[in-house]
C-alpha cells in the first residue's frame, strides 16, 4: 500500500522546482517505461498494476484505484515510474544539433525530442527558458525518444558565441531552404511559439533559413514549431545523403 510520503513525493514531481531538488521524474505506460528500463537512466521505483517480471529490485504492485490515485493522467496505464534525471553529456560539434530559443509547450517539445530520434539528431540544446524536457507532458510526447537524445539547457547566446560551428535560424524573412547550400554539421535554430527567436539571437545567427509559404492566399502566420522542425531536418539530412 502506498504510504503518504510517496504519495507526496510523487505529487511534487509535477514541479520542476521539485525535479531538480529531488533529482528524479515521473514516466508513465508500459512502452515508454520498458523503453527507459533498456536504456542509460536509472531507475528509483516502478508501481505497476502487473508485474513487468523484470530485474528491477524497487517494483512495487499496486491497486488501480491507488495507480489512478497517484497518475498524472486521465487515463492511468497500467504503471507510474520514477527515475533520476541524468547528467548532460558532452555536446558533439560534428553534427547537426537543434536549439530551442524559449519554446513552452511541452507537447512542442517532446515531439521535437522524437524528430531530433528519427532524423539521427543526438544534441538538442534548449535555452534555459524552454520547458523542462522532465515535465511529465513532455516525457508522454517523447514515446521513449528521450532515452537517445542528449538535452542540455544552457544560455543560448553564450552558447552560439562560443561555438565554431555556423548557426542557421529559423525566420519568416530568411532565404529558402529549398535554395541553400546546407551543411552536414552546425545548429539551427527555432524559436518561441508566438514570438520566434529572439532579437538577442537574431543578431548572433550566421544566415537565416525559412520554410516559403505556397498558398494561394499565403494568410498563414507561421507554422507550428514542431511542424517547422521536421521540414527542416528533413532538408538538412536530405542533402546530406545526396552528397
Amino acid at each position: 500500500m502506498l504510504s503518504k510520503n510517496q504519495i507526496k513525493l510523487i505529487s511534487s514531481l509535477k514541479q520542476k522546482k521539485r525535479r531538480l531538488q529531488s533529482g528524479l521524474f515521473v514516466v508513465e505506460g508500459v512502452k515508454t517505461i520498458k523503453e527507459l528500463l533498456q536504456s542509460q537512466f536509472v531507475l528509483d521505483t516502478l508501481y505497476t498494476t502487473e508485474s513487468f517480471k523484470s530485474d528491477a529490485k524497487q517494483e512495487e504492485l499496486i491497486s488501480e484505484t491507488e495507480l489512478n490515485r497517484i497518475s498524472f493522467l486521465k487515463t492511468p496505464n497500467k504503471a507510474l515510474a520514477i527515475f533520476k534525471i541524468p547528467k548532460p553529456k558532452a555536446i558533439d560539434f560534428n553534427e547537426l544539433i537543434i536549439a530551442l530559443d524559449d519554446v513552452r509547450d511541452p507537447g512542442n517539445l517532446g515531439a521535437i525530442i522524437r524528430l531530433c530520434d528519427w532524423f539521427g539528431v543526438k544534441d538538442l540544446v534548449c535555452s534555459e527558458e524552454t520547458v523542462d524536457c522532465y515535465n511529465p507532458k513532455v516525457i508522454q510526447a517523447t514515446m521513449g525518444s528521450i532515452t537517445r537524445v542528449n538535452v542540455s539547457y544552457t544560455d543560448l547566446s553564450v552558447f552560439l558565441k562560443q561555438s565554431e560551428q555556423n548557426s542557421y535560424g529559423a525566420f519568416m524573412n530568411g532565404t529558402s531552404v529549398y535554395n541553400m547550400e546546407l551543411p552536414s554539421k552546425g545548429i539551427l535554430v527555432l524559436g518561441n511559439e508566438a514570438n520566434g527567436i529572439s532579437n538577442e539571437l537574431e543578431k548572433i545567427i550566421n544566415k537565416k533559413v525559412t520554410i516559403p509559404r505556397f498558398g494561394n492566399l499565403q494568410a498563414t502566420e507561421s507554422l507550428n514549431v514542431a511542424t517547422a522542425t521536421a521540414v527542416l531536418l528533413s532538408e538538412f539530412k536530405r542533402r546530406f545523403i545526396e552528397k
